[in-house]
C-alpha cells in the first residue's frame, strides 16, 4: 500500500523549517561511520546536536567523547546528546524529545547512525511518515559512507551495502588514502551507476564539510543543486533510452529519469504518484523529482519518495534555474525504465482527452 503524505501548503512550509532536521548515517560494517561521526562532534558549532545509535548493545561511540552511565541517554564531552536504541525508534524521539535540551530549544539537529548490515528504508519510512514524529522532526537527508579499500567487494556480497548506497543523498567514501586513483576508479564508476543522484565526495576533509552541511539542509534544498553554477544538477538526465548501462556488476539497481517538456496536471500526477507507489513500492527504493504543475507553473513542486511512502510535496517559491521541465529521477530495483514511461504516458493521455462530451438524449 502507497503512503503519498498531503500537499504541503505555504504554511506547512514554514512549519517544516521550525521542525528539528534529522540526517541518517549509514554504511556497511567497517566503512567508518563512527570515525566520521566523532570528527564531526568533536567540530566547535556541534553544541545541540543529538545523535541517535540504532544498535542493541553498547554505544557505537569512541569512550572518550561518553560519559560512562548505564543510562540509555548521556551526554557527551561537547554538549550533544547520545541515545541507544534498545527498542522502537519512536520510542527514542519520544525520549528525546522529552529530554531538558529538547525542552529548552537547544537542540539543533539529529544525527541517526545506523547500524552496518541495516537498511536504511524502514527507518527512513519511521522518519518520514510516523504521525508522532511529524510535528517535531523531519528528514534532512540521508549520508553514506563507503570504504575505498574494501567498497568494490562489498558491494559484490552484500546487498545490503548497494541498497545503502542507491538511498543515499551523499556519498562519502572513506580510506580513500589507501588506494590510488587508479584504483579508485572502478568504484566511483559503479557507485554513479547505482545513484547518480547523490553527491559523491572522495577527500576526508570534504566528507566532513559535506556531513556537516545536510544537517541543516531543508528537504527541498537536499533535492536542488548546490549552486546554480553547478554543471551536474542533481535533475539533469541521466542517459537517452538505448544507451548503455554502465552498471557492469548487475546489482539490479538502476537510474531512470523522466523529462516532460509541458507541465503536467497536479491531480493526474498525484494519481500517477499514487499507482506506480502502490503497485511497484518495494521496488522504488529512491524517488526524486522537480515536477512543473499546468495549475502552477512558476512555482515547481518537489517530490522525495523511499519506496511506498513519499514526503508531502514541497512547492519553491521560484524556480532554481532557467531549466523549467518536469524532471523524476526513479532508483529502482528489477523495473525496466519503459514500464515508468508507459504508466505516465497512459495518465497523461487521459488528461489530454478530458471528458467525454454527454450524448444526446
Amino acid at each position: 500500500m502507497a503512503f503519498i503524505l498531503p500537499r504541503a501548503e505555504a504554511g506547512d512550509n514554514a512549519d517544516a523549517a521550525a521542525r528539528i532536521p534529522i540526517t541518517v548515517l549509514t554504511g556497511f560494517l567497517g566503512s567508518g561511520k563512527t570515525t566520521l561521526l566523532n570528527r564531526l562532534l568533536r567540530q566547535p558549532d556541534m553544541h545541540g546536536t543529538a545523535v541517535v545509535i540504532n544498535e542493541f548493545g553498547s554505544v557505537g561511540l569512541d569512550h572518550d567523547l561518553v560519559d560512562h552511565t548505564q543510562e540509555n541517554m548521556v551526554l557527551l564531552a561537547n554538549g550533544c546528546i547520545c541515545c541507544t536504541v534498545r527498542g522502537d525508534l519512536v520510542e527514542a524521539f519520544e525520549r528525546l524529545a522529552q529530554s531538558p535540551e529538547a525542552q529548552r530549544g537547544a537542540l539543533r539537529h539529529v544525527v541517526v547512525e545506523t547500524t552496518g548490515l541495516a537498511d536504511p528504508a524502514p527507518i527512513l519510512h519511521t522518519l518520514m511518515g510516523d504521525p508522532r514524529l511529524a510535528r517535531q522532526w523531519r528528514l534532512a537527508g540521508v549520508a553514506c559512507t563507503v570504504d575505498a579499500f574494501n567498497g568494490m567487494s562489498t558491494l559484490d556480497q552484500h546487498t545490503e551495502a548497494v541498497k545503502q548506497a542507491a538511498v543515499a543523498d551523499r556519498l562519502l567514501l572513506t580510506k580513500s588514502d589507501l588506494v590510488t586513483p587508479e584504483q579508485l576508479a572502478p568504484l566511483l564508476e559503479r557507485l554513479r551507476a547505482i545513484n547518480p543522484l547523490a553527491a559523491l565526495t572522495t577527500a576526508p576533509d570534504d566528507a566532513l564539510e559535506a556531513l556537516q552541511g545536510l544537517l541543516d539542509r531543508t528537504t527541498a534544498a537536499a533535492l536542488t543543486p548546490l549552486s546554480q553554477n553547478n554543471e551536474r544538477s542533481l535533475f539533469f538526465p541521466l542517459s537517452a533510452p538505448g544507451q548503455h548501462d554502465p552498471n557492469r556488476h548487475d546489482d539490479h539497481i538502476r537510474a531512470h529519469v523522466i523529462v516532460r517538456e509541458q507541465a503536467l496536471s497536479r491531480e493526474g500526477f498525484m494519481a500517477w504518484l499514487d499507482m506506480i507507489a502502490t503497485m511497484r513500492g518495494d521496488d522504488l527504493l529512491r524517488v526524486k523529482g522537480i515536477v512543473q504543475l499546468a495549475d502552477d507553473p512558476e512555482h515547481p513542486m518537489v517530490i522525495h519518495g523511499v519506496q511506498h511512502l513519499f514526503h508531502p510535496p514541497e512547492t519553491l517559491s521560484r524556480w532554481p534555474s532557467d531549466d523549467r521541465r518536469t524532471r523524476i529521477v526513479f532508483i529502482t530495483r528489477n523495473m525496466d525504465a519503459e514500464e515508468i514511461e508507459a504508466t505516465l504516458s497512459i495518465f497523461e493521455r487521459r488528461r489530454t482527452r478530458g471528458p467525454r462530451p454527454a450524448q444526446p438524449v
